[in-house]
């Protein structure tokens, strides 16, 4: 769903701008709460990740293809806030490295792709987990609903900003019908891949799920046939705080090399949600050339490279690999600022 340049207007374009702007400085003190010393090692590998499984499209119509958002695995994992952080670098190095969603749109592309997704799936997980039992299995289940609705969600926020901003004249319902039913479909692939993820971290380290945190299920004994709870273990020990993430840290980041380097090759080469809408409802007549379209990344290619795989492979790995160093010196940044701040009020 990355807007190019020319689908919204300057003046619309710079107040989404300034709204994208405000979200990234609210989430900056933000996540200076929740970049504690379980989230803060995890936080660019999250955004590293998302970069990875967003090259792999998934076909979900007739020559229409989805791709991952992530802000709803990001938020459940890393917190809000950080969550939008994570998207917010994401978009920042496809738009500038790769010419994926335009420059001017990239306020357009934070505000829908990262305020609007985190916003609807955190509210609505952290609204599920308290009606559901406190169990591990919920924290999945509402994951997958949570991460659906967040994509039709955010294919309605960008109809709103077309409405107000775009610069060809369509009929707006059949855009929003359109858009909302093919993401509906994409949000079903979306969910998918955020219930599988945030299940194979809880499975092994719950304290690392932000959103898991403190629903860990008591541990079950049989005395005399009958099960009951153990006691409780010492807090560092019950919520594993004290072990270091450093085995999912290299899990992950293996896992987004292979993804970005390899399986992204088999990706599908369909037009994506927004693209095909744009091409049937002719939202993309005044569409402008990036800026960066000269980049040698341009597209998810090495240019001088003629070997598709090759090219395509080592674009990706060197997209995990710049995303996850800005990523961690950003989240490392805001987490010495909080660091600082509690030593100051000491």
């Amino acid at each position: 769903m990355h807007v190019p340049d020319g689908f919204i207007n300057a003046p619309v374009s710079v107040a989404a701008g300034v709204v994208a702007a405000g979200a990234v400085a609210v989430s900056l003190r933000g996540a200076r709460r929740e970049l504690d010393e379980r989230a803060a090692p995890l936080a660019g590998l999250v955004a590293a990740f998302i970069f990875a499984v967003q090259m792999l499209n998934f076909p979900v119509a007739a020559g229409t293809s989805g791709h991952l958002l992530g802000g709803a695995l990001a938020a459940i994992l890393v917190g809000p806030y950080t969550g939008v952080l994570c998207i917010a670098v994401v978009l920042l190095m496809q738009g500038i490295l790769f010419a994926d969603g335009g420059l001017t749109a990239l306020g357009v592309n934070i505000t829908v792709m990262g305020v609007v997704t985190v916003v609807v799936a955190y509210g609505l997980f952290r609204g599920l987990v308290l009606v559901l039992p406190r169990t591990r299995r919920s924290v999945t289940a509402a994951s997958f609903v949570a991460a659906l609705v967040s994509v039709p969600a955010a294919a309605a926020a960008f109809t709103l900003v077309y409405a107000i901003g775009g610069t060809t004249d369509v009929p707006l319902g059949k855009v929003f019908t359109a858009m909302v039913g093919v993401h509906t479909l994409i949000g079903i692939g979306e969910a998918a891949i955020t219930m599988l993820t945030v299940g194979a971290v809880v499975a092994v380290r719950p304290d690392l799920v932000y959103g898991a945190r403190g629903l860990s299920a008591p541990l079950k004994l049989r005395v005399d046939g009958e099960l009951v709870d153990a006691a409780p273990a010492a807090p560092a020990a019950a919520d594993g705080a004290s072990r270091s993430p450093k085995k999912v840290w290299i899990g992950g980041v293996i896992a987004a090399l292979v993804l970005a380097g390899f399986v992204s090759f088999y990706a599908s080469a369909s037009p994506d949600g927004l693209e095909k809408v744009a091409a049937d409802k002719g939202i993309d007549k005044n569409v402008e050339e990036h800026a960066a379209a000269d980049s040698p990344l341009a597209d998810y290619g090495v240019k001088g490279i003629e070997a598709a795989r090759l090219s395509g492979g080592l674009a990706g790995v060197i997209g995990v690999g710049v995303t996850l160093a800005v990523g961690t010196g950003t989240f490392w940044v805001v987490r010495r600022r909080r660091e600082t701040s509690s030593g100051a009020r000491v």
